[in-house]
């Protein structure tokens, strides 16, 4: 990173000298867990606000749809809580300088590329949600009993939400990321868009049904049998790839049992194993991104040496309702060059953990180092910056969130994908007729994501 401050030193000082201490035991102790709910929240971050009350203590007053918010339930849009609110001020190429220390470097790169049109709106900070019962549940449990295994590339021990809610090392850590609490069920149609330098724009428009057993509260470790995610995806969008299909299986261990996926193309009306689904193989429209940086990084984490760098105050992309608008098109948010249209864009200070990922020698990726920014309050990864294989600042990553009054968890919306060299940018998730996913609410069971149920679809 281009730019630290003393805390920021300080904690990755400490967090070094934990790990390097407690390399061996993963599990905390009972005192440690005992945080979790009084200095901690129940998730793992600090309860406390920071120093100049910018970023608030953490209430969890509201499990659900707050009071004043008229929610009418799974497959209804999502009223924004704070709707009323206005920006406290904007960030600019022009003062940025002013507040450096609470950006990203991508966001810095994205200011200094776009100086007339990429701004930072900055809200209030809000800590009012709490996460479901079950998951609170599931994060005790973890804490004492999840364990690092396979050269710490994945967890045991653990099911249902982030294995380290204390986390003493960066494969921990990155973990609590891959491995966060979400929909037991997704279903949606969602639009993938790139927008060129050139002004040219390419859509894919593609119906997603996502499983994920591990998330589901009526499994257990036992019942999952080493699955994770089941996953069902259909190009609706462009003609030329209508029909194609990919059904596939995501597992625990992402390294002992790779991601396994199957293909159906509806001109050769036949199903064949999908041979490359993971890391950085190209995916989505126009191939802009590659596999394992859905969410900014998922699946199998083997190719990356994983070290937290400590924790910083950023702002960073936070209850962003306003992106699922109904009032607001896929035009208007596609509307600027090189970035989504700003306006439509929520940001807020939170403490995030830094988390740095270094190629490994002999190792082959896209991507030599990854820079990845952690909300502490959900583990999610919010910020990403991307270096190729010369050391060069290539992408930088965004991803939104919103909280789901159905689920009482918060739910990833859209990922937003700038490539600074070339000035293109791509963002997936984008809702289709403005019509939400319907979270857990979906009747699919496991049988519909087979080999076997894939030949059925693509014959019907």
């Amino acid at each position: 990173m281009t730019r630290s401050t003393p805390n920021l030193l300080r904690t990755a000082l400490a967090v070094t000298l934990l790990g390097a201490s407690l390399a061996a035991q993963a599990k905390v102790t009972p005192e440690q867990a005992a945080r979790l709910g009084q200095d901690l929240t129940p998730l793992g971050a600090e309860k406390a606000g920071n120093a100049d009350g910018s970023i608030p203590a953490w209430s969890g007053k509201w499990r659900g749809a707050p009071p004043h918010v008229q929610f009418a339930g799974p497959g209804a849009a999502y009223p924004d809580p704070y709707a009323d609110e206005q920006p406290l001020f904007v960030i600019t190429a022009q003062n940025m300088a002013q507040y450096a220390d609470n950006l990203s470097d991508g966001q810095q790169a994205l200011l200094k590329r776009y100086p007339s049109t990429f701004r930072i709106p900055v809200y209030p900070s809000h800590r009012d949600f709490r996460y479901d019962q079950k998951t609170e549940e599931y994060i005790k449990h973890n804490a004492l009993n999840a364990e690092l295994i396979d050269d710490g590339n994945a967890a045991a021990n653990a099911f249902g939400a982030s294995p380290f809610p204390i986390p003493q090392n960066g494969s921990e850590l990155m973990l609590n990321h891959t491995m966060q609490g979400r929909a037991a069920k997704e279903e949606a149609t969602y639009l993938q868009a790139v927008n060129y330098a050139d002004g040219n724009k390419v859509f894919e428009k593609v119906n997603y049904k996502i499983f994920s057993v591990w998330s589901d509260p009526n499994n257990n470790l036992d019942t999952v049998d080493g699955m994770f995610t089941h996953f069902l995806l259909t190009t609706l969008e462009p003609v030329r790839k209508k029909g194609e299909m990919v059904v596939g299986h995501e597992f625990i261990n992402p390294v002992a049992s790779p991601r396994q996926a199957w293909q159906y193309a509806p001109g050769q009306r036949r199903v064949r194993r999908a041979p490359t689904v993971g890391y950085d193989s190209p995916t989505g429209a126009g191939g802009f991104r590659v596999y394992d940086e859905d969410r900014l990084f998922n699946g199998a984490p083997d190719r990356y040496e994983w070290k937290i760098l400590g924790k910083k105050e950023l702002y960073i992309p936070y209850h962003n309702y306003r992106l699922d608008d109904p009032s607001v098109s896929t035009e208007q948010l596609l509307s600027t060059a090189g970035h989504l249209n700003p306006d439509y864009m929520r940001y807020e200070k939170h403490r995030v953990w830094v988390l740095e990922a270094t190629l490994k020698p002999n190792s082959r990726h896209i991507y030599a180092k990854r820079v990845l920014y952690l909300d502490e309050d959900t583990w999610a990864a919010t910020l990403a910056d991307n270096y190729d294989s010369r050391g060069q600042f290539w992408r930088t990553n965004m991803q939104a969130s919103i909280y789901a009054y159905d689920m009482q968890r918060y739910h990833a919306r859209l990922g937003m994908y700038h490539d600074l060299i070339a000035g293109s940018y791509m963002v997936d998730r984008l809702l289709v007729d403005q019509q939400p996913a319907l979270l857990n609410a979906s009747s699919f069971t496991e049988s519909d994501f087979t080999p076997g149920n894939l030949r059925k679809l693509g014959t019907r």
